[in-house]
């Protein structure tokens, strides 16, 4: 009896052999929640506001989808430890400055936002989640892979855009306004969040280690660098390249 006790007790406690690794790990995993929740209701209103009964209906779906991601993620929040509330809470005001300075005046514009505001942090998350466990990375890739909002935004952009070179012109300037505003909520949330820091720094460390490359600083560096909101220029240009990439896709100059 004593031995199935001893041997039983590791496996019910799994997180406790990581735990720093593992609250970072529900950081990203509260980013993801929160960005699914913000979603549900982006979409949400884009279907109330929609200009054909097919919009409407198509982005209910879609909004419908984005609770069931949400759901997915905190559960895994709950399996490593978390409380799902708290990590909502956490992110609550994120993205508040980035909605008071990018109101949409026009359908195509609420497109083009969603678009291009979901594309960078997706981006973010997606590289972050490289540095966490096997179990959390599948299950963030899988939520972060969903592409049917934005296939349903390029599909209404370019039918736009394919008869109005004003509107072409005006979506790349709104798309260039756009793209600014979420690489500051990026850098925001990485200042207000140092494990998001950690999880990119780790993230470029492994990297070079896998290349037997030298590191970029000492490692007693790397953690002081994510806790005062540092981002490597790397993340950004990794994260502008894949916008520009995106809008390559619209027809629009990034």
């Amino acid at each position: 009896m004593t031995e199935v006790a001893h041997d039983a007790q590791p496996q019910a406690q799994p997180p406790a052999q990581h735990a720093p690794e593992a609250a970072d790990t529900v950081e990203l995993l509260g980013l993801v929640a929160h960005l699914q929740h913000v979603a549900f209701n982006r979409l949400a209103e884009d279907a109330r506001v929609a200009p054909t009964t097919a919009q409407q209906l198509e982005l209910s779906r879609l909004a419908a989808a984005a609770v069931d991601r949400r759901d997915r993620v905190l559960a895994r929040v709950v399996e490593l430890g978390g409380e799902p509330e708290r990590c909502l809470g956490a992110y609550a005001r994120l993205l508040e400055d980035f909605d008071s300075r990018t109101q949409p005046s026009t359908w195509w514009e609420r497109l083009l936002r969603s678009y291009v505001a979901d594309g960078v942090s997706d981006d973010f998350c997606r590289i972050a989640a490289s540095a966490v466990d096997d179990r959390s990375r599948a299950l963030l890739l899988e939520v972060l892979d969903d592409a049917a909002h934005a296939n349903l935004a390029v599909g209404e952009l370019e039918a736009a855009g394919a008869q109005d070179e004003v509107l072409v012109s005006r979506l790349a300037l709104w798309g260039r306004r756009l793209v600014g505003e979420a690489l500051g909520v990026v850098q925001q949330a990485m200042s207000a969040h140092p494990a998001l820091g950690r999880l990119v720094t780790r993230r470029e460390a492994e990297a070079r280690a896998a290349a037997e490359e030298p590191p970029a600083a000492p490692a007693a560096e790397a953690p002081a660098a994510a806790a005062d909101g540092a981002a490597p220029a790397k993340l950004f240009g990794e994260l502008t390249a894949e916008h520009t990439r995106r809008m390559s896709r619209l027809g629009l100059t990034a």
